[in-house]
């Protein structure tokens, strides 16, 4: 169950030649395949592509009906491997995945891909996952480009530029037989906007045809001595045919060219933001029309020699907006200018900062001091945005009660770090290590990438490393070692298990003896993706096979010791599988499979029916949690052994008490951890469980009556005896 449904959207997709397109760049993208001729779609989910997977997942009878097979990749190597279906076929097929993590998994098939060389067009769609709102890493897609020849680009992030870039990608990688690389930012994936839309193409030469005349050509398959040709060819021939096509066809815009002795140079999904300021300096209005001189690289590798000439003949300087280090394009212009005997001057990271995010403000100001060195009559009595100005911060403030209202919630807010959702499966787990620390003492623990991540973060604190997607365990690896009984222990969500952990964790640890503990949690989902269905998913799936369980796949690689939580909130059943796993005298790898459903998930699932069954007037029965203000010591051990968003504090009702009390806010959803926690690790009696019944029956009401009439006389016999007292 993805985190959003397209079903709506995607009924758009069968639109015809002529008509206007309007929605999301990932929906643009996936209208552009199907107008290309796409013969084959595969991937692997995460931001910010995931929405791509899901629109391909809810457009699957669309798919069916031109002939494309779309699938779910275990990993984004299974992706990438998956182009070699274009190797000696005229097949077009398009992959997806998040980068540069999944590059980096997928770079062994990409280098072989890029060898090989194709005859049907080769996509990678890569999510750029770069700047403040990344998960990851801060690396450059750029840098597998250049390793492994495969062309980027980087379009403008417009639908019809989008769209435009993935059809000329198809006819790119065929003209120069050469894999391509699509870089989608952030932005560019979850922008809006219309094209003029296309007929869907069934692809000329189908799967069945290829399937039914198989073809192969050794000098195709990457061994020495092809290897020695592909590199050759590589050179002698896909590179000037890839630069040949990006001139003939003008993949590279130019706007305003001779309209300065300078100009800028970006990258096309920098466009809007150079555009933007530009705009604020009055050098450009909002529909494009600028005074500065703009060469748009929508194709950022190759870059096209005779092109930064010509931008470049006769003027001073130019700017070159550049995101991320290591500045590869700069040092590539320098060189392309230098070999031509061109002497304009190129400015970037000199002006710009090396690392990081180019958002609007930073942009702004590299081009205001660009345009001061060379034209500052340009920027004559222009009001500079703020962000462009010289002076220091508290001269910027000045006037300026927004700025001076940010720096006082600045200074008053804590921060607060990324958590579980409220209710999650998974912090009980953590609890329980917590509670077991207590005991045993701290462990080494290896992490993995997933939801659970969020156990580094207060008020946890768990886990020392994290290596990657499903290498929790073999991150514990080199403490595997028979002089201490000590036991490191190990995390990885069933997501990560599915797509790398098995072999390289759990196989690993088999075949080294490992005697160390590995915890799957499996939430049902991968929960960190968005939500997409795994092998081990309980629902039924009708596209894809699920029910396939975690622990029949351990105990067939090898691991005897295998335990499973079917209810990962029983915290004492939690922790007391911990205890077993770190003490047990049994030797051998040891797995803990805790099981509960992503509750984000539950909600999504559960909430449209308890909506419609109180609307149908069934009796619906809702858990919630409180806390009793006058049994709460305010010592706060509850918050700090759970972390649950809905457990906050308030002011103490009692006047001679000043610590305050602890909380549950009006988002709890019943999963009942507080109480356990306070239970388990024999907190206080201050919880309480109460239902709330929506169309109570007779005998709900008979039995809140009586209730009633009981509380009302105990509560009247208080009163009396406090008469009696001030008497």
């Amino acid at each position: 169950m993805a985190e959003r449904s397209f079903a709506q959207e995607v009924t758009k997709l069968r639109l015809g030649d002529g008509a206007e397109f309007r929605g999301e760049g990932i929906l643009a993208v996936t209208k552009a395949l199907l107008q290309s001729g796409v013969s084959y779609v595969a991937g692997y989910q995460g931001a910010p592509i995931s929405h791509l997977m899901d629109v391909l997942t809810d457009a699957d009878d669309i798919l069916k009906e031109l002939g494309v097979h779309f699938e779910h990749s275990a990993s984004e190597a299974t992706a990438a491997a998956t182009l070699a279906a274009s190797v000696n076929y005229p097949l077009r097929g398009a992959v997806t995945f998040k980068s540069t993590v999944g590059t980096n998994v997928a770079s062994d098939a990409l280098a072989n891909l890029a060898s090989s060389g194709v005859i049907g067009g080769a996509l990678l769609i890569v999510g750029e996952d770069y700047g403040e709102g990344s998960s990851i890493m801060q690396e450059r897609s750029h840098a597998f480009a250049m390793k492994s020849q495969v062309w980027l680009l980087d379009p403008r992030p417009n639908l019809p530029s989008i769209v435009r870039a993935v059809e000329q990608a198809f006819e790119l990688s065929e003209a120069s037989n050469t894999p391509v690389m699509l870089e989608l930012r952030i932005r560019a994936c979850h922008v809006h906007g219309s094209f003029a839309a296309k007929d869907n193409v069934r692809p000329a030469f189908t799967l069945k045809d290829a399937m039914e005349n198989p073809r192969r050509d050794v000098n195709r398959i990457p061994l020495p001595p092809a290897t020695y040709l592909h590199e050759h060819e590589k050179i002698a021939q896909r590179w000037p045919a890839a630069v040949r096509f990006v001139q003939e066809r003008g993949l590279n815009e130019f706007f305003a060219e001779d309209a300065q002795d300078f100009g800028i140079v970006m990258q096309g999904g920098l466009y809007n933001a150079v555009l933007r300021a530009l705009e604020l300096l009055g050098l450009a209005d909002a529909f494009g029309q600028s005074q500065v001189p703009l060469y748009v690289l929508n194709v950022t590798y190759p870059l096209v020699d005779e092109e930064f000439t010509r931008f470049c003949a006769g003027k001073r300087g130019i700017l070159l907006v550049e995101e991320g280090q290591p500045d590869f394009i700069e040092q590539a212009v320098n060189s392309i200018l230098r070999k031509a005997d061109v002497q304009t001057r190129v400015h970037g990271k000199d002006l710009l900062p090396m690392a990081g995010e180019y958002t609007g403000g930073v942009v702004v100001k590299a081009v205001a001091r660009f345009v001061e060195r060379y034209a500052p009559q340009l920027l004559a009595g222009v009001v500079l945005p703020v962000a462009a100005r010289p002076a220091p911060l508290p001269a910027l403030m000045e006037g300026n009660p927004g700025a001076f209202a940010i720096k006082a919630a600045v200074d008053e807010v804590q921060s607060r770090p990324p958590s579980f959702c409220t209710g999650c499966p998974e912090r009980p787990i953590f609890t329980a290590i917590k509670l077991i620390e207590r005991e045993l003492g701290p462990h080494h623990v290896s992490c993995d990438i997933g939801c659970h991540l969020f156990s580094i973060l207060p008020p946890f604190n768990i886990g020392a490393t994290t290596m990657g997607y499903g290498l929790g365990w073999a991150g514990a690896s080199a403490f595997n070692t028979q002089e201490t009984g000590k036991r490191t222990l190990s995390i990885m969500g069933d997501g990560g298990f599915w797509h790398n952990g098995l072999t390289s964790g759990v196989g690993n640890a088999v075949f080294n003896q490992s005697d160390n503990v590995l915890m799957v949690i499996d939430n049902g989902y991968s929960a960190a993706t968005g939500g997409q269905d795994v092998l081990s998913s309980k629902a039924a799936n009708s596209l894809r096979s699920t029910n396939n369980t975690i622990e029949r796949a351990v105990r067939g690689v090898g691991v005897k010791w295998v335990r499973s939580v079917t209810n990962t909130y029983s915290l004492t059943q939690m922790r007391d599988t911990l205890r077993e796993a770190l003490t047990s005298k049994e030797k051998g790898p040891k797995v803990i499979v805790a099981s509960s459903e992503c509750m984000l998930n539950k909600q999504r699932r559960v909430k449209p029916l308890v909506r419609k069954a109180i609307q149908d007037g069934q009796r619906v029965v809702r858990e919630r949690f409180g806390i009793d203000p006058d049994t709460c010591t305010g010592d706060h051990s509850c918050i700090r052994l759970s972390g649950c968003p809905s457990l906050t504090i308030k002011p103490n009702p009692d006047p001679l008490r000043r610590d305050p009390i602890a909380a549950v806010a009006d988002s709890c959803v019943g999963c009942g951890l507080c109480g356990e926690v306070a239970d388990a690790a024999v907190l206080c009696p201050s919880f309480y469980r109460a239902e709330i019944i929506n169309n109570p029956n007779g005998w709900d009401r008979f039995k809140q009556r009586v209730r009633n009439a009981v509380i009302g006389w105990l509560q009247g016999r208080i009163e009396q005896r406090l008469e009696g007292i001030a008497a």
